[in-house]
């Protein structure tokens, strides 16, 4: 796979993980609404299925933080409605630094997360296997993709466990909040370290971003493929509470 190919595929499989961890939200709050009927408690259950995740998220930030010297207060699991109807489902409290150490600290859910998934997804429920077969079409590998990972020991377990750090491992607005000024500085340097004359220091580092970019496309998309069973779970457990509440959720765009 060629360096444009590689980021392509990061941007193929990022946008539909996005759109799919955002409707996985909404639909796990909305389930909890239609079985409590109350706004605090419905946060509580909807954040229940999410909480292995979640931890490793914050302690990601937690210790990456501890690592580059910054401190940290207290870390929170606990959910909480902010403004706007969005839900955060855990914090910790990090002292402000400048934006390099900031950006690292606010990424490390995303690393330990997609580590994670892929740990999960390759050696306990082979779902690179899947992903495989799915991308070249082959009916019969899709088949035997399958059957081998239902045959997995504690399969449900597993996948549940993949599910949950998936759906929490993407940073959140204000982990992105210094993102930008790294991003640009790292461009500008780019730029000038090629005109400079430094291009073969570039190629050197090229190698290392291009498995990187591969590394995050195979997390995403075995994310994707693993959310399946559980978003066809959602639909069916939140139009059966709804057919027996006679309600329907309705949610924002």
């Amino acid at each position: 796979m060629s360096d444009w190919l590689s980021l392509l595929a990061v941007i193929a499989t990022l946008i539909p993980l996005v759109l799919l961890e955002r409707w996985i939200h909404q639909h796990l709050h909305g389930i909890g609404l239609l079985l409590t009927g109350s706004q605090d408690a419905a946060v509580l259950l909807y954040a229940l299925p999410l909480l292995p995740g979640v931890l490793l998220h914050e302690l990601s930030h937690w210790l990456v933080a501890k690592l580059l010297g910054v401190k940290t207060a207290k870390m929170s699991l606990l959910p909480k409605r902010q403004r706007g109807g969005r839900v955060q489902l855990g914090a910790v409290i990090v002292q402000k630094t400048d934006a390099v150490r900031a950006s690292l600290i606010g990424v490390a859910p995303l690393v330990s997360g997609s580590l994670v998934v892929l740990v999960i997804g390759e050696r306990a429920l082979g779902v690179g296997l899947l992903g495989e077969a799915l991308r070249t079409g082959d009916i019969g590998a899709i088949f035997s993709a399958w059957l081998t990972a239902l045959r997995t020991p504690d399969m449900w377990l597993w996948l549940y466990l993949l599910f949950a750090v998936a759906n929490a491992m993407l940073p959140s607005p204000s982990d992105r909040e210094t993102w930008p000024p790294v991003i640009l500085f790292l461009a500008g340097v780019v730029v000038v370290a090629y005109i400079l004359g430094f291009s073969s220091f570039l190629l050197e580092l090229a190698p290392l971003v291009v498995t990187a970019l591969r590394w995050l496309a195979a997390a995403f998309a075995m994310t994707l493929v693993a959310d399946v069973p559980f978003v066809i779970l959602i639909l069916c457990a939140e139009w059966l509470l709804g057919t027996l509440r006679g309600q329907r959720v309705f949610y924002k765009k």
